[in-house]
């Protein structure tokens, strides 16, 4: 054989894949499954707690993500694209609606939420502390939290009388937060308006109406996906009706909302990551019991209440997790 016809096959022989070099083991793929759009969710909270479970995306983990840009007709598709995909498990975060979708899709795949309703009220699980099935994860009970909100709404307006309560009637805690708010406002002696809004132009028709027709003299704006997707919106039509508005969470604060009380939502996101990572360690949905938010957060926003001409109690604000000047 010639040196040239040796070195030439040679060469060939080293671009061959060699028993001896296997194939790197694919990485384990999680879905993660939203209702809103990719640039309504800061997921840095949940991918700290991957990280502190052992999974770094890109690393050792590969995330598939399904965003339904607040189109609900398009979670069954979505939830069984990441079925069909044999993913590890489906993350939900901010929305039990995203939840039911990926629980009628499989019964067998591990579903990890967190959210701000009641899951055993609503079916998710068997029980908090055993939850029996493929579905686990964190609730914030933020809905839970309308009478606390409305509470100190009333007491930044004590001669308030009327309120608006900004609610999705397409949400499984509609009927929940409508019931405890109506309850809250007895309490002290006020009467509410429910304004039910699934897109952006029931939003605006619903503020106006509050405003025009009924009168109402501060806002409640209740836990939604929709709603934190549409935060710019909600926040500047409250500035238009000059209306004290109360939001649960701190991005709706920071956007220009006047006031937030509610879960912290990256320790929430956090504690999510962690449950991830312990069923890809092996660990079973079924036993991994729900937890609960135990940290709660109030925001002020002292730029929008001086445009509002409101001044906060002092009591209330050396109490605020954050003032912003």
């Amino acid at each position: 054989m010639r040196r040239r016809d040796f070195v030439a096959l040679g060469g060939a022989a080293a671009a061959w894949p060699l028993p001896a070099r296997a194939q790197q083991p694919a990485l384990p793929v999680i879905g993660l499954l939203q209702i809103g759009a990719s640039t309504s969710y800061d997921l840095s909270g949940f991918h700290q707690g991957l990280t502190e479970a052992g999974f770094v995306e890109g690393q050792n983990l590969a995330i598939e993500y399904r965003f339904a840009n607040d189109d609900a007709n398009r979670l069954p598709e979505l939830a069984t694209d990441l079925v069909r995909r044999r993913v590890r498990a489906i993350v939900s975060i901010g929305s039990t609606i995203t939840v039911r979708a990926a629980m009628a899709a499989t019964s067998t795949i591990p579903i990890v939420f967190g959210y701000g309703g009641d899951p055993v009220q609503q079916g998710a699980v068997a029980s908090l502390n055993r939850p029996g099935g493929n579905v686990t994860g964190m609730t914030s009970m933020s809905s839970e939290l309308v009478g606390k909100q409305l509470g100190i709404l009333h007491e930044l307006l004590p001669q308030a009388a009327r309120f608006g309560v900004l609610s999705n009637p397409t949400s499984p805690l509609h009927e929940f937060i409508v019931r405890d708010a109506q309850v809250a406002a007895t309490a002290i002696g006020a009467t509410i308006e429910i304004l039910p809004a699934s897109t952006g132009a029931e939003i605006d028709a619903g503020l106006a109406r509050l405003v025009d027709e009924t009168h109402g003299q501060g806002l409640l704006v209740s836990n939604d996906s929709l709603f934190i997707t549409q935060r710019v919106q909600i926040v500047g039509a409250a500035a238009r009706y000059s209306l004290p508005t109360i939001y649960p969470f701190r991005a709706q604060a920071k956007a220009g909302g006047l006031m937030s009380y509610g879960p912290d939502l990256a320790d929430r996101d956090r504690e999510v990551g962690h449950y991830v990572g312990r069923i890809l360690n092996g660990e079973s949905p079924a036993e991994l019991p729900v937890l609960q938010s135990a940290k709660f957060e109030f925001v002020v926003n002292l730029k929008t209440a001086k445009t509002l001409g409101l001044t906060f109690p002092p009591g209330r604000l050396a109490i605020a997790d954050e003032v912003i000047e």
